[in-house]
């Protein structure tokens, strides 16, 4: 490889790194109708639900109970209460992920993902800002997404019982 190639190439991955840091800062400068401290958040979070929710982690592929959960209800944000998927978009996608093909409306935000370094569509809690997962063009009809969530970042609510307050 020439310098010139070697040089181009390390300046591609610098600015792919500084899009992350900058999408990074501006979405956790972003206003979102809940806003928590660290230590707010931890107080009724688990170590691996804030990890993923406010450090933007990853669960072990087939680690969440949620993998199995199949009856009628909704799935919300771990952290705020949210509403995210109806139980009726979710499909078994072979990845050790919750996934579901579409979301309640309004309720996700998006940003774009450089972690592994190509380009991913990251999409979050629209109220707290927690990260859920990623969205990819692979999933089944009618939309042909797969929103791939993080489990520990949701809780599910069966349809026999009420949803839970949204927290403040």
């Amino acid at each position: 490889m020439t310098m010139l190639n070697k040089r181009t190439l390390l300046k591609s991955l610098a600015g792919m790194l500084g899009a992350t840091v900058l999408s990074d800062r501006a979405l956790a400068a972003s206003k979102f109708a809940v806003t928590k401290s660290e230590a707010e958040w931890r107080k009724f979070l688990s170590p691996a639900a804030y990890e993923v929710l406010f450090e933007h982690d990853t669960e072990r592929a087939g680690s969440s109970p949620l993998n199995g959960e199949n009856r009628p209800g909704t799935f919300i944000c771990a952290a705020c209460n949210q509403p995210l998927f109806d139980a009726a978009t979710k499909f078994e996608s072979g990845t050790g992920w919750p996934s579901f093909w579409q979301p309640l409306p309004g309720a996700l935000g998006t940003s774009r993902d450089f972690k592994l370094i190509y380009p991913r569509t990251e999409y979050h809690c629209a109220r707290c800002g927690g990260h859920q997962g990623h969205v990819f063009d692979d999933g089944p009809q009618p939309t042909g997404k797969r929103y791939c969530n993080n489990g520990v970042a949701l809780a599910f609510v069966p349809k026999a019982l009420p949803l839970p307050p949204l927290r403040t």
